[in-house]
């Protein structure tokens, strides 16, 4: 465990105590560091942009995280039916989480151009006049999530595991009672596969709380703020203001967001998540 433990001291839990420090202090980089106390944590209490970049971030979790789990879902009970070329469209539907974050985001730039735009063309070809859309404040936010139901595919495949871990016997007999297709689904498959959807529902939101690739490549947080994610914010601070003190605030207040969501998720799980084996009063 010798290695695992000197990696850990020196890459995880060193640098997050220092980050620790810092955000009681002023440092940008070239400057000695200042010990400031709480000074940092009170001005994010007056900075507009840690504001917006909150929330635009709790926009972004609480309607692209439903929307990745349903969708996965959806697409993992498709590719579970035992059809002909079913392995064709499941690499299919992988292949764009294991595709470079740039070049997605070159791609879905281009798609959403307003000039010469896949997606304009289209509208232009139906009629509908053309979106600005990531130059628009009001559908840059709508349009990263519609990009976030890109990459999927990991949510699908682990989606497919729990289907195909939900035991036969109980649809055969269920069927032969006469239950629905909707009534399986409902009844037996989605308590069964309870713990997979939770698992994605947390890891989902985690991740969402850290979108800043897609922001920093394609808008860089434009325009006029409406995309500035948390992360993108922070990262901004760190490495082009170099408030390094600021920043490190900025983490550790990140931090506890995603602490307390994910306590209380799994405060909650035991209202509808079901493990097999286990009982409840």
């Amino acid at each position: 465990m010798a290695p695992w433990l000197i990696g850990f001291f020196i890459w995880t839990l060193g640098p997050m105590l220092f980050a620790a420090w810092l955000a009681f202090t002023s440092w940008e980089l070239l400057t000695p560091i200042r010990w400031v106390g709480t000074a940092n944590f009170a001005h994010l209490l007056g900075d507009d942009l840690f504001v917006k970049s909150l929330y635009n971030t709790a926009y972004f979790t609480f309607i692209a995280v439903p929307l990745q789990l349903v969708a996965a879902l959806l697409v993992a009970l498709a590719l579970n039916l035992k059809r002909r070329g079913v392995y064709v469209y499941r690499a299919a539907i992988y292949i764009p989480t294991i595709t470079p974050y740039v070049v997605s985001v070159i791609l879905w730039v281009w798609i959403f151009n307003p000039d010469f735009g896949l997606v304009n063309a289209l509208f232009r070809l139906v009629g509908l006049p053309p979106q600005l859309w990531l130059l628009d404040p009001q559908l840059v936010k709508p349009v990263f999530i519609f990009w976030s139901l890109w990459a999927i595919g990991n949510q699908m495949v682990i989606f497919l595991a729990g289907l195909q871990g939900v035991p036969e016997s109980l649809l055969e007999a269920a069927m032969i009672d006469g239950a629905t297709a909707w009534h399986r689904l409902r009844q037996i498959t989605l308590p069964m596969i309870s713990p997979v959807i939770f698992f994605n529902l947390v890891i989902g939101i985690i991740g969402s709380f850290q979108v800043f690739t897609t922001a920093y490549l394609a808008t860089n947080g434009g325009p006029n703020n409406a995309s500035l994610f948390y992360v993108l914010y922070l990262y901004q601070n760190a490495f082009q203001f170099l408030r390094m003190g600021y920043a490190s605030a900025l983490a550790w207040i990140l931090f506890a967001i995603i602490l307390v969501f994910t306590l209380l998720q799994f405060r909650m799980a035991d209202r509808w998540v079901y493990y097999e084996g286990t009982s409840r009063e």
